[in-house]
């Protein structure tokens, strides 16, 4: 595209962004919907994302400085509204947990919803499956993993979920670990054409799913679902996201459109290891619950299944309702 074709073509676009961009600070929180701009502020982060692929393929075709320049003038006045100045980390963390992470996870809403699908789908097929035949759980994990877990969520075993401090902080260490392993491999695969992303997907749903079947099936199901229900939301809910984040590299890699390879991943990277950060969140406060919280037996079964759907449907408002603006 020559760059006369590229300027008519997206230039209604680029001043629509502009001229968000000079709005006052308190019209840009509280319109939802602005007439002058016609740019919804629920869009604002998809339509920065564009601009920013658009100042990437005027570099990569070598446009002329002045539209570079004015390009790149927009992207960093847009980045500054949108994630803060440089400067002032734990504000900047706060606007990005506040509004920037859900906008985010929203504005990538269908990659979300294919992870989930794909991660979800095996989870509960084979938890509703394993009650009817629960060796059938051969198929997927091992009898040595089998009987750990039979023997760890056993209801005659007294012992279970009693531990003292030191041992708290070192399964909380533990959980760390495991939980950011799961996570980056869930991701960072995604660059082998996001093959490697859809594979722990459906890895990660099936095996947990065929451990939560087995165990309902087999009696175990209370002392279990009482460990998980804490966690639950913020791991499994973290690792869909990783998913999706590894999802949206691959797709970079597959389907570059008008950008090179090398420019279309970069572009897709930073959505991509935004929402990275905020599933890396949700994966410490997940060991956090679970080092702490999940092991603790002074309260009974019915506490625990409360808590944890209570923070099932926390964040599910999280993702559906932070972030977004409200109309005056």
């Amino acid at each position: 595209m020559k760059q006369a074709a590229f300027e008519n073509c997206y230039r209604d676009e680029i001043d629509r962004f502009e001229a968000w961009l000079d709005l006052a600070p308190k019209q840009r929180r509280r319109m939802k919907h602005d007439a002058t701009t016609g740019l919804a502020t629920d869009d604002v982060p998809a339509a920065y994302r564009h601009l920013c692929q658009l100042m990437a393929l005027a570099r990569d075709r070598q446009y002329s400085p002045d539209l570079v320049d004015r390009l790149n003038h927009l992207v960093l006045r847009g980045h500054h509204v949108l994630y803060g100045p440089a400067g002032g980390q734990r504000t900047r963390l706060l606007a990005f947990l506040a509004n920037g992470f859900p906008a985010l996870v929203r504005a990538e809403r269908l990659l979300v919803l294919a992870a989930a699908l794909l991660f979800f789908g095996p989870l509960l097929l084979l938890l509703v499956a394993l009650q009817w035949h629960p060796d059938f759980v051969l198929h997927f994990v091992s009898p040595d993993q089998l009987a750990e877990y039979e023997e760890m969520y056993d209801p005659a075993n007294a012992r279970l979920g009693q531990r003292d401090s030191d041992d708290n902080v070192m399964m909380f260490a533990f959980y760390i670990w495991n939980n950011v392993k799961i996570g980056i491999q869930t991701f960072a695969t995604g660059l082998a054409f996001g093959l490697g992303s859809v594979f722990y997907l459906l890895f990660n749903g099936t095996v947990i799913g065929a451990i939560a079947g087995y165990l309902t099936a087999v009696g175990h199901g209370e002392p279990f679902w009482s460990f998980v229900a804490g966690h639950s939301a913020m791991e499994l809910i973290a690792i869909v996201l990783s998913g999706a984040a590894g999802m949206k590299l691959g797709g970079a890699v597959i389907a570059p459109g008008n950008l090179s390879r090398k420019a279309a991943l970069v572009e897709a990277a930073r959505p991509a290891i935004r929402i990275m950060y905020g599933a890396a969140l949700m994966f410490l406060l997940a060991a956090f619950i679970e080092g702490f919280w999940s092991p603790l037996k002074v309260f009974p079964p019915t506490v625990k299944y409360a808590v944890g759907l209570a923070l099932w449907a926390l964040v599910v408002a999280y993702f559906t309702m932070a972030g977004r603006s409200r109309a005056t």
